[in-house]
């Protein structure tokens, strides 16, 4: 994709406050896109407006905003439209888990996760597909996760959410085929942010795969390469991904070989 396509783009991203969505704002902002930033901090949103307004010759609109509640959704994304003129891209990024046996989790706990990773998602695209359908051009970018493919012990809910996802922008993916939106799933492994301090508060899963975690700027960099293309999926690392095709293929065999692999948590 060239450098330079997201000039006078406008993109929306959730979750942005750090992480792969702080990384993404700024690749966003360095190819001379205008952002509009969603998170439930909104004065690290405000540091990072800060930086990037004075790096880029951007906009930077920033908003606080918890996905889950679906109000302020409906409320918030159609004023970031109507001040920043458009929409271009939405990058649903906001989503956070709980690594726990089933059960463990309690019910706030797989209510929170459903309530944020998809209720929240399908929230936030709900507003803005009808401009994009309208316009016939955009691009919803979904970050879901390896989880949703190969479910593992002590992430049942966290997987099951992922899946939910998964399965919501592969069908969102046929509704708009024939309208110029572009729909793309992302399905990272385990990333070096700071998920991991609620999803796992003991540390044994970040030290068991530490050698194996993604850094959030590369992450960040497919994900910014892939705006406006057909990108179906983004799926990191790659040997992972094999993992997860081999796991379709032949679930029962995969559970045994790898059987202690999953159990890392």
């Amino acid at each position: 994709m060239a450098r330079h396509s997201l000039i006078g783009k406008t993109i929306f991203i959730t979750g942005a406050s750090g992480g792969i969505g702080a990384e993404m704002a700024r690749l966003c902002a360095g190819r001379g896109a205008n952002l509009a930033l969603f998170a439930r901090s909104l004065q690290k949103l405000e540091d990072l407006k800060k930086e990037l307004e004075s790096c880029y010759q951007v906009r930077v609109n920033v908003y606080q905003l918890d996905v889950s509640d679906t109000d302020s959704v409906k409320e918030t994304f159609p004023k970031a439209i109507s001040e920043l003129g458009g929409v271009d891209i939405l990058v649903n990024n906001a989503g956070f888990g709980v690594f726990r046996e089933a059960h463990e989790a309690s019910v706030d706990e797989v209510t929170g996760m459903f309530n944020v990773n998809v209720v929240g998602l399908i929230a936030c695209s709900s507003v803005v597909l009808p401009y994009m359908r309208d316009q016939r051009s955009g691009h919803i970018i979904n970050i879901a996760s390896q989880a949703g493919k190969i479910a593992t012990p002590k992430s049942s809910v966290y997987s099951a959410t992922k899946h939910a996802v998964l399965g919501y922008t592969n069908s969102l993916r046929m509704e708009l085929s024939n309208l110029n939106v572009f729909v793309t799933a992302v399905n990272p492994g385990p990333i070096a942010t700071n998920f991991f301090a609620i999803a796992d508060e003991k540390g044994t899963y970040v030290k068991n795969v530490q050698k194996f975690m993604l850094q959030p700027e590369f992450v960040a960099k497919k994900v910014v390469d892939a705006m406006f293309t057909r990108t179906r999926e983004i799926n990191l690392p790659r040997w992972m991904n094999f993992g997860s095709a081999i796991y379709v293929l032949f679930p029962g065999l995969f559970e045994k070989i790898a059987g202690r692999m999953l159990k890392q948590k």
